[in-house]
C-alpha cells in the first residue's frame, strides 16, 4: 500500500529522470520504490558495510579503453607525464563534470565520471544506485598544475554545491550522492582541509563533506571506477536532459591568502577572476545549460 499511495503522490514522468533517454529501461518496483523514497528525501543514510557490499567484478567498465573525450577529444584514461589527478563527488556528476571541462585555456586535459570511495569493484550505475556498493557519483580530473592549480578545482568543487547536505544533494537522496574529495598527497590532503575549514566559517553550518586518501581504497580494488560510456560528458551530448541536483550556495570561497596553509603558497590560483566573475557556479546548477566548449577568455 505505501508503494501505491506514493505512484500517486509523485508524477510518474518523475521517477526516470536521472536516467539519459538514450537509457530508458523498465524499472522493477524495487528499484521504483527506492526511486520514489529519494524523491521524497528518504534514501539511504548510511553506508554499506563492506562485508555486506555487492561483490562486484574483475572485469573493467567496457567501452572505456581508448574512449576519447567527447568535447575535448583527449583520451579519457591517459595522464600524460608531469599532469596530475583530483577526485572528488559532489552530488550528480553530469553537472559536476561539466564544470570543469569548460574551466578556460588548456589546462584540463580530460574528465571523466565514475563512482569513487567504494567497496565493490567495477561497479554499475544500478549497482551504485543501489546504495549497496558504497560508492558516489563522482568526478576524475587530470589537469596540468602548471596551467591550473589545485586550488581553482577546489573552488569550483566547493562552490558549485551544497557540501552541508549529509547523503544527498537536492532531489537526489542516498550515500551514492554524498560529497567528497579524496587526496593522493600530503598537499592535496593540507588544501582540501584549510579550505573547508575556510568554507564551513563562511556557510555557517557543518560541513559533512568526506575527505579520505585514495589509498584507503586499494583495498577494495581502488578509490575510482569509470562509469559507463553513456554517461562520459552525457550533458554535451545531443538529446540530454539539462539535469543536475547540485546546490551551488552563491557563496564565493575565501582569498587564497586567508586560508593557505603554510609552504603551500605555490599553490595560488591560475585562473583569473574574470572567469569567476562570469562563469562561477550559481543556484540552481547553472552550468548545464552552459555553453560547452572550454570558456575562452
Amino acid at each position: 500500500m505505501m508503494f501505491r499511495a506514493l505512484q500517486f503522490a509523485v508524477p510518474l514522468a518523475v521517477v526516470a529522470f536521472k536516467a539519459p533517454v538514450a537509457r530508458l529501461q523498465p524499472r522493477s518496483p524495487a528499484r521504483s520504490l527506492g526511486t520514489l523514497l529519494d524523491l521524497m528525501g528518504g534514501g539511504d543514510s548510511a553506508l554499506v558495510a563492506p562485508g555486506d557490499a555487492l561483490k562486484g567484478r574483475a572485469q573493467k567498465m567496457p567501452g572505456i579503453e581508448g574512449y576519447r573525450h567527447f568535447v575535448l577529444g583527449t583520451e579519457l584514461d591517459a595522464v600524460p607525464e608531469g599532469h596530475k589527478v583530483a577526485v572528488f563527488a559532489n552530488g550528480c556528476f553530469w553537472g559536476s563534470e561539466k564544470g570543469i571541462w569548460r574551466f578556460p585555456g588548456d589546462g584540463i586535459t580530460s574528465t571523466a565520471v565514475g563512482y569513487c570511495a567504494g567497496f565493490t569493484p567495477n561497479p554499475t550505475y544500478e549497482e551504485a544506485c543501489s546504495g549497496r556498493t558504497g560508492h558516489t557519483e563522482g568526478v576524475r580530473v587530470v589537469y596540468d598544475p602548471a596551467k591550473v592549480s589545485f586550488v581553482d578545482i577546489l573552488r569550483w568543487f566547493w562552490e558549485a554545491h551544497d557540501p552541508c547536505s549529509g547523503m544527498g544533494q537536492g532531489n537526489d537522496r542516498g550515500t551514492q550522492y554524498r560529497s567528497g574529495f579524496y587526496y593522493f598527497d600530503d598537499d592535496q590532503k593540507a588544501l582540501i582541509e584549510a579550505s573547508m575549514k575556510a568554507y564551513e566559517a563562511q556557510l555557517g553550518r557543518p560541513i559533512t563533506t568526506e575527505v579520505a586518501a585514495a589509498s584507503d581504497y586499494d583495498q577494495y580494488g581502488g578509490l575510482w571506477f569509470y562509469g559507463e560510456q553513456y554517461h562520459q560528458q552525457y550533458l554535451a551530448k545531443p538529446g540530454s536532459r539539462p539535469y543536475c541536483s547540485a546546490q551551488p550556495q552563491g557563496v564565493d570561497l575565501a582569498p587564497f591568502e586567508s586560508w593557505c596553509p603554510p609552504g603551500l603558497e605555490s599553490y595560488a590560483p591560475k585562473l583569473p577572476e574574470a572567469f569567476w566573475d562570469a562563469h562561477k557556479p550559481r543556484k540552481g546548477c547553472s552550468v548545464v545549460n552552459a555553453p560547452n566548449e572550454p570558456v575562452v577568455m
